[in-house]
């Protein structure tokens, strides 16, 4: 019968439509962006490991690699200086929560790698970050080392030219990794104060 065949064609497209949704969101497909927008990465994508090795300088100017910061856990949120609201309001959420979590939180080492090493130099860092909880450390250096940090890390960063220049279309999300070097979870962009928190609390341990 010509409408159950078309009923039974409908149900097959909709179980493909959600099983490709659900194989989106865990390859890490599922992202939004657009002009001076960003991107907010939901898990690991392919199943490979998120984090890894680095060599970047901090907004000291000191060099540094991922090794410096191994035995503690970590935060790190990819961003830049120029960001007119993403990265603001996520440093801002990140030194509420510091606050919040207290005398526990000197173990978090927070890093802020910028996706716009070209404007974000150490000394532009060191200026922008003291808005700032001190704990939190930015980094930099070259193009090259910059990309390097990002593919290890899964995450996305695009120019985007407007009018005055370009702006930075980036992943949105706070990547929480543990002691050990192992990715654990991310904390999304204005995701639940609650949530973001327990979080935190179960990376620390």
């Amino acid at each position: 019968m010509p409408v159950l065949r078309w009923i039974r064609y409908g149900a097959w497209a909709a179980v493909c439509l959600v099983l490709f949704v659900v194989a989106a969101i865990l390859l890490g497909w599922w992202q939004t962006d657009g002009p001076g927008r960003t991107r907010t990465v939901a898990t690991e994508a392919g199943g490979s490991p998120i984090g890894g090795s680095f060599a970047l300088v901090d907004h000291t100017g000191k060099p540094v690699t991922d090794a410096d910061y191994r035995g503690r856990p970590m935060a790190v949120f990819f961003g830049f200086t120029h960001c007119p609201e993403v990265c603001p309001t996520t440093l801002f959420d990140i030194t509420t929560r510091l606050k919040t979590l207290g005398p526990e939180a000197d173990r978090l080492q927070v890093l802020f790698i910028t996706v716009d090493p070209e404007r974000d130099t150490p000394p532009q860092l060191a200026l922008y970050l003291q808005s700032f909880d001190p704990r939190i450390v930015g980094l930099s250096g070259t193009r090259e080392q910059i990309n390097a940090a990002i593919a290890a890390y899964k995450a996305y960063a695009k120019r985007i030219p407007t009018e005055n220049g370009y702006t930075m279309d980036h992943t949105a999300s706070v990547y929480l990794i543990d002691a050990e070097g192992r990715f654990r979870t991310m904390i999304d962009y204005h995701e639940d104060e609650a949530a973001a928190l327990a979080k935190l609390r179960r990376v620390l341990g």
